[in-house]
């Protein structure tokens, strides 16, 4: 068995660091203590933390420019090494990825954080999942059958919808309650009904899925939370409605595509907003836009506004609670996945995280990146 000896270990729960050696057994934590005996790795002068849970990517968006399907796939495989060799341990792909890369993942083909699909964005005709240009119609970026139709017309379609990501293999169900940024500045901003929402989330927790929703706007928010949507993506335009209507969902605000942006500041403050109301808060970068910002910018941001250890909590025990996956992973306890990053120094300062990683471990086994570390 293998023992990291030596550095602190963080508890996101508490937010408190102390010195522990951590032994793994296979890909579990076996023990946390004090002198434990196996194969130390020497971790002095380090900081432990669990692997990070990125609740908000998209490792397989087609590029803007005109390029074969197979691009799309292949420009995948690097994003996915780059996220774990950053210690991004965990994923959850909120529209692009479909089963064949869970798939690969889990057989060893290629290499990257555990991944949790929802296929495409559901949505109704015009809304955000309506991929559709003036002079050609309806344009489907996509066009794989393994990547079904998302959208719908009415609660029985809402319900058809939900069932076709199950059948192709999601593990959650993405919804945009509300239309793209650009939708909602034009004032063309489609949204599905309450009812349609309501048949939504029924159905997916028929079928044993929870419900992600995409939306900017309060109104949008109010819609999505109250049909029982269990995380809220975004939420730009936040006000006290929607933190209200939030009591029962977290918020993963993705601060990192609008942060340079004319809404940043207001994005901000819908944050603050939401954690003054006591809603609860998980990590997820939105990857999509290019050049590829991940979960280690979004951490920053995040720390800006609620402090090192929120943001740390954030993406690690609080993100396993939504993604439902706190008995497994998020913490560095025995019993739970041993998904673990080695930080130099000991200091919980994330404004420089993957200058500041050391070493990975995923599933009990150290993570090489292509340097060789």
């Amino acid at each position: 068995m293998t023992v990291l000896a030596g550095a602190l270990v963080f508890d996101p729960e508490t937010g408190e660091t102390a010195r522990a050696d951590v032994r793994l057994d296979g890909d579990r934590i076996a023990e946390v203590g004090a002198g434990l005996d196996g194969e130390r790795v020497d971790c002095s002068g380090g900081l432990l933390i669990p692997g990070l849970i990125d609740c908000h990517v998209h490792v397989a968006f087609p590029r803007p420019e005109p390029l074969p399907r197979s691009a799309r796939i292949l420009e995948a495989v690097p994003v996915l090494r780059g996220l774990l060799a950053r210690g991004i341990t965990t994923v959850r792909d909120a529209w692009g990825a479909d089963a064949g890369f869970r798939h690969a993942l889990r057989a060893g083909w290629i290499t990257g954080p555990d991944l949790l699909l929802s296929l495409r964005q559901l949505g109704p005709t015009g809304g955000l999942g309506d991929s559709w240009e003036p002079p050609a119609g309806a344009v489907d970026h996509y066009g794989d059958p393994s990547l079904p139709d998302p959208l719908f017309d009415g609660p029985d379609a809402a319900r058809a919808a939900v069932r076709r990501m199950v059948r192709a293999g999601a593990d959650w169900i993405k919804v945009g309650a509300s239309g793209a940024m650009r939708a909602v500045r034009s004032g063309a901003d489609v949204r599905p009904t309450d009812d349609e929402l309501a048949a939504l989330v029924d159905e997916a927790r028929r079928c044993g899925r929870d419900v992600l929703a995409h939306a900017h706007t309060s109104a949008a928010v109010v819609s999505a939370a109250r049909a029982g949507a269990r995380s809220i993506e975004h939420g730009t335009f936040l006000d006290d409605s929607a933190v209200t209507a939030m009591a029962d969902a977290w918020y993963v605000p993705t601060l990192s595509p609008i942060s340079d942006s004319e809404h940043a500041e207001t994005h901000r403050r819908s944050l603050r907003l939401a954690v003054e109301a006591g809603v609860r808060i998980a990590a997820g970068s939105d990857l999509a836009p290019r050049p590829h910002v991940d979960l280690t910018t979004e951490l920053r941001l995040l720390a800006a506004v609620l402090g090192e250890v929120a943001a740390l909590k954030a993406a690690t025990s609080e993100a396993a609670r939504l993604l439902r996956l706190d008995d497994d992973r998020g913490r560095i306890e025995p019993g739970l996945r041993a998904d673990l990053v080695l930080l130099d120094g000991a200091e919980l300062d994330v404004t420089d995280l993957p200058g500041r990683i050391r070493a990975v471990w995923h599933d009990g086994n150290r993570v090489t990146d292509p340097a060789g570390k």
